[in-house]
């Protein structure tokens, strides 16, 4: 994949290095590509006694001559919502500015090519989601995500959740080795913004609070081979811009046949429960991803008429 030297986004949060904590322990790539918002705060807050002793600290400190909320202030703590978030357009430094974090920029930004072009043909204005990076743990609207989580994207907040140990254990682990495969990956969760934005994840979401478990799963499959359509779509353009390399495409077609769910099924238990299945079969994932690159057209991903 040519990438380097293109443009990458500033939508990004890095927040490697900051605990997180917690975890849902799924498998990569989620397994549920999306993730629901829990609902609710969690409890917790300061005793009455703590914030006692915590303004008379203040004040014997101010006293000395050191003022504890400029020194905040400028360290700029609290910043928005969780505390995590950088802002707007602010680039991490240090560690994270490695090849691995130029790249997924890059991914994303050529992401935010694709879709705001398609959007604008329609008359319509895409809001380009925010990709956060993690290790070991962190926190989000749909709960809390862990390394095993996989990436992950929140409607409840625009975000797509990426650990930075995911792309190793996507060649290691999965036999999806290539930076396309990865790209891929990145494609198909951002599709789940777009979905968001037109309406599909909203509607999915509703219906499902109503269906059983077998039926839901059908559902998410659909959900799913669409998210997959889309990052065809942006392969397509993608390699219209001159981004491809020979062999690219095999390697996103490979990344799908190796999580599909019969493939992952077989791997872990040795068999394969077809009522189970929430991302489709490996030959589904690569039909669709396929369509999508070839035709281009997001006409052709309706996914939810008739076969799949």
């Amino acid at each position: 994949m040519e990438w380097k030297g293109r443009r990458q986004s500033d939508n990004i949060e890095d927040r490697r290095g900051q605990s997180g904590g917690g975890g849902l322990g799924r498998n990569p790539f989620g397994r549920s590509g999306i993730q629901i918002p829990m609902g609710g705060r969690r409890g917790g807050g300061l005793s009455f006694g703590t914030i006692i002793f915590l303004v008379v600290i203040y004040f014997i400190l101010k006293a000395m001559g050191i003022d504890m909320l400029q020194v905040l202030g400028e360290g700029n703590v609290g910043g928005s919502g969780s505390g995590y978030e950088q802002q707007i357009g602010e680039r991490p430094s240090g560690a994270s500015n490695d090849e691995m974090t130029a790249f997924v920029r890059t991914v994303l930004a050529e992401t935010e090519t694709t879709w705001n072009a398609v959007f604008s043909a329609s008359g319509e204005t895409y809001r380009e989601p925010f990709l956060v990076f993690f290790d070991g743990g962190t926190t989000s609207p749909c709960g809390q995500a862990s390394s095993a989580t996989g990436p992950f994207y929140c409607p409840a907040d625009s975000k797509v959740y990426l650990d930075t140990a995911f792309f190793r254990e996507l060649e290691q682990k999965f036999d999806a080795a290539g930076d396309f495969a990865q790209a891929y990956v990145i494609a198909h969760e951002v599709g789940h913004h777009v979905q968001n934005l037109t309406g599909v994840l909203p509607e999915f979401n509703r219906q499902r609070r109503s269906l059983g478990e077998r039926e839901a799963n059908q559902m998410s499959v659909r959900v799913e081979l669409q998210a997959d359509c889309y990052a065809g779509i942006w392969a397509k353009t993608a390699d219209k811009r001159g981004l491809l390399s020979d062999g690219d495409i095999e390697e996103a077609l490979n990344a799908a046949q190796q999580i599909g769910d019969d493939t992952l099924q077989k791997r872990s238990q040795g068999y394969v429960v077809p009522d189970a299945f929430n991302h489709g079969t490996s030959a589904q994932r690569m039909k669709w991803f396929k369509r999508g690159f070839d035709s281009g057209t997001v006409g052709a991903c309706d996914t939810f008429s008739g076969a799949i």
